[in-house]
């Protein structure tokens, strides 16, 4: 640790007090954004109130107020739907038209594991593809 990282009055480092990585004081009511989602809480548009210098010496995590934030919106049928048709993107092989559990490397490979080169899909790993319209046929 070095004694420039622990600034509590923030003198040297814009008027935003910091604290090294670890040390910043857990009783004056301060949290990450991923503590305040933990805690189901937002920052709701408040200022950073202090930050953490990270390991690496290059980096900060800022720090925001707990009293100051506010409850994270609930989820929309809308936006479910939204976020449900984007995983579907990307869940989803364009060959064979399964939607697995997990994200492909569409990127990479262009398709699934099975398409890309045979390797045999585990049945509990994806969504049977929709059945065929035969009707028209």
């Amino acid at each position: 640790m070095r004694a420039r990282d622990f600034d509590p009055t923030g003198e040297h480092h814009g008027g935003l007090p910091t604290y090294p990585w670890r040390m910043a004081p857990a009783n004056e009511g301060l949290a990450t954004r991923r503590q305040l989602r933990a805690l189901g809480l937002r920052i709701g548009g408040q200022p950073v109130a202090a930050q953490i210098l990270c390991r690496n010496g290059r980096r900060y995590a800022y720090l925001y107020r707990v009293d100051l934030a506010k409850p994270v919106r609930p989820m929309t049928l809308a936006k479910e739907a939204a976020l449900d048709k984007a995983m579907a993107a990307r869940q989803t092989c364009p060959r064979c038209s399964r939607r697995y559990f997990t994200c492909l490397p569409l990127k990479t490979l262009g398709n699934c594991l099975e398409c890309h080169d045979g390797t045999p899909a585990d049945p509990r790993t994806y969504i049977a593809p929709p059945a065929k319209h035969r009707l028209a046929a």
